[in-house]
């Protein structure tokens, strides 16, 4: 699937929409993701601040995502864990970057060459326009080549 169209499609996915989480940017490549989430008065929490779980959201699927598109069919790709450290209040807009190396990749592919499951942490910092970072999403990502391809 194309990336734009896949943009699309999660612009539109109800967790998202509905909670003003918007995906700007997709490489075709699928090495790049930039995220948005605007602070609406539907999405604020009692303080008046970024709701947490928004926060959490906005990163929740992207590493996962960006992996499986190079790794295909031969091998699980799953989520497996995930923190969240809150630095500072969210105000305002807030943006996330996904930049996935393409050594990385090489390193998952040659960790599950042999069968067994490779769990890798990522991280992606929240930051505000201005750079202010509110929030560190830390996943867990689970790896492993499926058994027809061992």
């Amino acid at each position: 699937m194309h990336a734009s169209t896949f943009r699309r499609l999660l612009n539109l996915w109800p967790p998202f929409f509905f909670n003003s989480i918007r995906v700007e940017s997709l490489d075709e490549g699928y090495t790049e993701a930039r995220v948005v989430l605007r602070l609406r008065p539907w999405n604020r929490n009692y303080v008046r601040t970024q709701f947490g779980g928004n926060l959490f959201a906005m990163a929740d699927p992207f590493w996962m995502l960006l992996i499986i598109q190079h790794l295909g069919k031969d091998h699980y790709v799953w989520d497996k864990a995930g923190t969240i450290d809150f630095v500072a209040p969210g105000r305002a807009d807030v943006y996330a970057h996904f930049k996935l190396e393409p050594a990385v990749l090489d390193e998952l592919r040659a960790a599950a060459a042999d069968g067994e499951k490779v769990l890798r942490w990522f991280e992606v910092p929240i930051k505000t326009a201005d750079g202010e970072v509110v929030a560190i999403v830390r996943k867990q990502i689970y790896v492993r080549l499926k058994p027809k391809n061992r």
